[in-house]
């Protein structure tokens, strides 16, 4: 299914040692490029700036959930946006269910590698934008899926992700957030709310084959 990378996205194989993660979500395996090692990617003067660390190399269990929560879903005639999409497993099930994908991140590489992973395994390139949480833009438009997994690790960003999630839902749209107890989780709920949201009651998510000690949920947000 592979088809030719583009240059931008062939010369991620000199800037980085590539490494594979395979997982299955439901009858199919993704097979996912990424760097080798996380710790390589770590930049003192990025952190100095704004703690920016490249959490987006790695591929976590929350992703895996939330990519098989979409698996089923028939995106067919929908847009579908992903925030803070990493190595970008959910953008690619929800590609691949029919949506129209738009993946986001705050890392230029992250979205080189969505991309790369895309084309890997769909065939076919994928939408994506550079978006910073603080100054969101305001033309991405309404989105019948809004997909976000484990963004929720910093207590400052509870109110910036709520303020994302309900800015780009259509009004029959839906967010699915996924999370393993992370700090800002509570303040996220209460912002939703505040800004016009309704917030599900969450639901487990299990992960096959995944090791971790946290239990994985996912909300569902829809505009109230």
């Amino acid at each position: 299914m592979s088809a030719p990378l583009a240059p931008d996205l062939a010369v991620l194989d000199d800037r980085f040692v590539l490494d594979e993660r395979e997982v299955r979500i439901g009858n199919r395996v993704w097979r996912l490029e990424c760097p080798r090692s996380v710790d390589d990617l770590i930049n003192e003067a990025d952190f100095e700036r704004d703690e920016r660390l490249p959490y987006w190399a790695e591929l976590w269990p929350s992703a895996i959930a939330l990519a098989t929560a979409v698996n089923d879903r028939d995106g067919t005639g929908g847009r579908a946006l992903e925030l803070g999409c990493g190595l970008g497993l959910p953008a690619l099930v929800a590609a691949s269910a029919g949506f129209d994908v738009t993946a986001t991140d705050y890392y230029d590489d992250a979205l080189r590698f969505a991309r790369r992973n895309a084309v890997r395994n769909l065939g076919r390139d994928i939408g994506t934008r550079l978006v910073d949480w603080c100054a969101f833009p305001g033309d991405l438009g309404h989105f019948d899926l809004v997909l976000a997994s484990d963004v929720l690790y910093e207590r400052r960003y509870a109110l910036l992700v709520a303020r994302a999630v309900v800015q780009s839902l259509a009004p029959d749209g839906v967010a699915l957030i996924a999370d393993p107890g992370r700090a800002a989780l509570g303040s996220f709920r209460d912002a939703c709310v505040a800004l016009g949201g309704r917030v599900g009651e969450p639901r487990d998510a299990r992960v096959e084959g995944c090791s971790t000690k946290r239990e994985i949920t996912i909300y569902e947000v829809r505009l109230g």
